[in-house]
């Protein structure tokens, strides 16, 4: 379950972590009541990202202009979603902006710390320029303080931004969730930093031990209702990079940066990177088909990475929709295992677990490459679009 911006930034404020003077907007009649000096922001409280270039998010220097704002804003779906509260904030003017998070790497079975000196709505500048930091023991000031040199800081800049990570870990742990983010962490003129957006994850397995997180839960389940019975919408990184390759396609944002991060690194060329629900719905599993088809008919795709995090069941009800998809894409072939439509993507699929799971055994008569490993996920994503590129 992903927290609201404004409860996110209600347990920011708990652990110390700096955020902006803000109100909680339910109706536009409750502009009336604003209590922040103009000029303030009006924000879009969605799960879903872009919100920015959706026009969920306007400055506004008047009550009556706030007003307006603030009956567009909650006519305006993003991705489907209609918000039922807006978050007033007042304005900051930040020279730099930097990107941080720490997220569970299921993988490696440890948090890991991310940070970009580059924070902000550009995804691919963020990742282009994303570093990570391991935390294989005990946790120390010395990983938040190796994460922000790593990102190139220097002076009074290095002890601000490694307390920001020491708190976000700290809220991390102590609430077992799946992700902390702050895109982006804000520096003004004068050294002062700010969380001026902020993202949570809970870890659902975890809500039994966290009553006040149970609470934030059920207040967003109950205002993130869709007005229109419309299909889930897949969401994306907002980016697309025309000279890429790869196709990826993850459940979750934070395993899609990471693992775009983790192209770039090897030297693969990502194009865009969709991101599906976290649920083995129906829904879901839609969404799955829906990317698959949607990064297919990018002529520039010669891959498509898969990358799925989840619990055995999951991963389970995953493979029979990439065998549905595929299914599809061959009913006229004859032969099942034979090779896939000219034209089509070659498929690289990562399944937590997947090592010698006989759940995935719907796989088996396809055209694909299921690993275990994501570095050897990538490698073989690489190698397959770099083939791909000289026979083309």
């Amino acid at each position: 379950m992903d927290l609201l911006e404004y409860q996110a930034k209600e347990l920011f404020r708990e652990m110390g972590i700096p955020v902006l003077p803000s109100q909680r907007i339910d109706h536009p009649r409750d502009i009336k009541g604003l209590q922040l000096p103009y000029p303030v922001v009006l924000k879009s409280q969605v799960r879903a990202g872009g919100r920015g270039r959706a026009g969920g998010v306007r400055f506004v220097e008047n009550t009556i202009d706030a007003i307006a704002a603030a009956r567009t804003i909650f006519n305006l779906p993003i991705l489907g979603e209609y918000p039922k509260v807006l978050l007033a904030e007042a304005k900051y003017d930040a020279n730099r902006e930097f990107y941080l998070a720490v997220v569970l790497d299921y993988t490696q079975a440890r948090p890991v710390l991310l940070g970009s000196p580059q924070g902000g709505i550009n995804i691919e500048v963020v990742m282009q320029h994303m570093q990570q930091v391991v935390v294989e023991d005990e946790f120390s000031p010395f990983y938040a303080r190796r994460l922000a040199l790593k990102m190139g800081l220097k002076g009074s800049l290095i002890q601000l931004v490694s307390d920001i990570i020491e708190k976000m870990y700290q809220l991390f742990v102590g609430k077992d969730l799946d992700l902390v983010e702050i895109n982006p962490l804000g520096v003004s003129s004068s050294g002062e930093v700010m969380a001026l957006d902020g993202k949570i994850a809970i870890n659902d397995n975890a809500l039994a031990r966290h009553p006040d997180l149970i609470s934030l839960a059920a207040r967003t389940a109950e205002s993130n209702t869709v007005k229109q019975a419309t299909i889930s919408t897949i969401r994306g990184l907002n980016w697309v990079n025309r000279e890429g390759n790869i196709g990826i396609v993850c459940n979750g944002n934070s395993l899609a940066i990471a693992t775009v991060d983790l192209v770039y690194q090897s030297g693969g060329r990502p194009v865009s990177c969709l991101v599906v629900d976290r649920e083995a719905t129906p829904s879901g599993l839609e969404q799955l088909e829906r990317a698959l088809d949607q990064l297919a008919q990018a002529k520039s795709v010669k891959v498509i990475l898969i990358n799925i995090l989840g619990s055995a069941a999951y991963s389970e009800q995953v493979a029979k929709g990439i065998a549905a998809y595929l299914q599809r894409k061959l009913q006229s072939t004859v032969v099942l295992g034979t090779a896939l439509p000219p034209g089509m993507p070659q498929l690289v699929v990562r399944l937590s677990g997947s090592e010698n799971n006989p759940n995935l055994k719907p796989l088996a008569d396809f055209p694909l490459t299921l690993v275990d490993n994501l570095d050897d996920a990538i490698a073989q994503a690489i190698s397959l679009a770099k083939a791909a590129v000289k026979r083309s």
